[in-house]
């Protein structure tokens, strides 16, 4: 046991770690143990759980139809979106990098769709840009004379305007590839140019190799932000996952099991299968990094 004047020393480093320690223990650890707890019980939030092992899981996976419905959308919009957000920031990170003139205003208008791109209002505002008589409608029957569909009603479209508000949803990344692309040593550049290489030749054998690890990082964040989207399909489809479950998020339907039919102890089954789901696409992509980052050593 540290003698009594190495607790002192260390009195002030606990101190200003308890806040982080009480609000990790109380609104983390503590929920996420209780969260266990009623995956494991009947529980309506009007009587007291009732213990029923793990019968809220097998009937996740042998019986729900719209778990397997759920969390097909949540994973097409995944695989859709995270790769082309993040392709997206990447060419927009590079134009920036060029050295432009006023690229501090630049890089806040970029940024600022990543602030109000989960929002309510912004949710509402793709509604409306999308729907029959949308602005979008409009522009494709002015300019070109195309009459375009109601996106978000039709179960083929509704989905992939979600995808596009990620896309559009793209500053985070950007300011990050922006900071790695800055990272990278002129000198590089200048050998390769004395050399002859093209500007292509350079992005394939210099940017891209060195830019790894920061598209790694930018990768994973996005990957669990992408299986966590709630706010966009709940107000473009009105909390019903609709047209045909099309933007049914696996987020959505779980919110739908607890507050709309009050099945609490089933929510949070889902909500745990959402965990491991996530784990397992997180430390599937740090198995496989070390065939494709490349560090400096």
């Amino acid at each position: 046991m540290p003698p009594p004047s190495a607790w002192r020393q260390s009195l002030p480093g606990y101190l200003f770690l308890a806040p982080w320690l009480v609000g990790f223990i109380g609104l983390t650890l503590g929920p996420a143990i209780v969260s266990l707890y009623l995956s494991l019980t009947d529980y309506n939030l009007l009587q007291s759980p009732r213990f029923v092992g793990f019968a809220n899981y097998v009937r996740i996976a042998a019986e729900d139809d719209k778990f397997a419905t759920s969390l097909r959308v949540t994973l097409v919009y995944v695989v859709l979106s995270v790769p082309l957000k993040l392709a997206f920031a990447l060419l927009v990170a590079l134009l920036l990098n060029r050295g432009i003139r006023g690229l501090p205003v630049y890089r806040a208008i970029f940024y600022l769709p990543s602030l109000l791109g989960a929002s309510v209002a912004i949710s509402i505002l793709w509604r409306q840009l999308f729907d029959g008589d949308g602005v979008v409608n409009i522009v494709l029957w002015n300019l070109f004379g195309i009459e375009g569909p109601s996106w978000i009603s039709n179960p083929d479209y509704a989905l992939y305007t979600l995808v596009v508000l990620a896309i559009w949803q793209f500053g985070s990344p950007m300011i990050i590839f922006l900071a790695g692309l800055r990272q990278i040593p002129t000198d590089l550049y200048e050998a390769a140019n004395l050399d002859g290489a093209s500007k292509i030749r350079c992005f394939f054998k210099i940017t891209l190799p060195l830019l790894t690890p920061v598209i790694f990082f930018n990768a994973v964040v996005q990957t669990i932000d992408a299986f966590k989207a709630f706010t966009p399909a709940y107000i473009i489809s009105s909390g019903t996952g609709g047209p045909i479950d099309s933007t049914l998020f696996y987020t959505l339907y779980l919110f739908q099991e607890a507050f709309g039919y009050f099945r609490m102890g089933y929510a949070a089954a889902l909500a745990w299968i959402l965990v491991i789901i996530i784990a397992f696409f997180t430390a599937f992509s740090f198995l496989t990094s070390r065939y494709w980052v490349h560090y400096d050593e």
